[in-house]
């Protein structure tokens, strides 16, 4: 026997399927909605619709953006001869809130996963390799320490090194606040070699 109407578990299983969302979650939120004025409703369904219509790629690094131009590449203030090398737009917008970095980016849109079937055509190194064409002193490669992201580093590194262009790799170790008892052998080692001077 069905607990809800057809149209409620409907729009309760679509917001399941979003990631990070749980059954628990999803009912939660189908009822907020259900709940909200119906003009909140459509200024949200309106929303969506016009966001996944009118979004596309950045022209130079392959943000997420509404216009031709993403408002990192678009800023004149911005050191666009230090490229950063990310995974996808959520690790950008972690760097971006450090509000440390002054160069620009370049979201690859994925790692290199042979397990998976993720090759480097299926990610955005070709359209890196024709940036490095340009005045780049140095390019960051900052894709996630898993081993995807190590796999994928060491491709962009053997790409990059016959061209005279300097790469580096983001540190990567100990947690703050991490004890070191609980820190697995690779982080260890990781942060030993990373080590600056104090």
């Amino acid at each position: 026997m069905e607990t809800f109407s057809s149209q409620i578990q409907k729009l309760i299983e679509e917001l399941a399927a979003l990631p990070g969302i749980g059954a628990k979650s999803a009912q939660r939120l189908a009822f907020y909605i259900i709940n909200m004025p119906k003009e909140n409703v459509t200024k949200l369904a309106d929303t969506l619709v016009t966001v996944r219509n009118n979004i596309q790629y950045c022209k130079h690094c392959y943000n997420l953006t509404d216009s031709e131009v993403c408002p990192i590449c678009g800023n004149g203030k911005r050191n666009h001869r230090v490229i950063m090398v990310v995974e996808n737009p959520r690790d950008l917008a972690a760097y971006e809130k450090t509000g440390k970095f002054e160069g620009v980016y370049h979201v690859l849109h994925g790692a290199i996963s042979p397990m998976l079937g993720i090759g480097p055509a299926d990610i955005k190194l070709k359209e890196l390799m024709v940036r490095l064409q340009e005045d780049v002193d140095e390019v960051i490669i900052a894709t996630n320490s898993s081993l995807e992201g190590e796999t994928t580093a060491m491709y962009i590194s053997k790409l990059i090194k016959p061209t005279g262009i300097k790469v580096s790799r983001i540190a990567s170790g100990v947690p703050v606040g991490g004890d070191l008892e609980y820190i697995d052998e690779v982080t260890l080692l990781r942060a030993l070699e990373g080590r600056v001077e104090l």
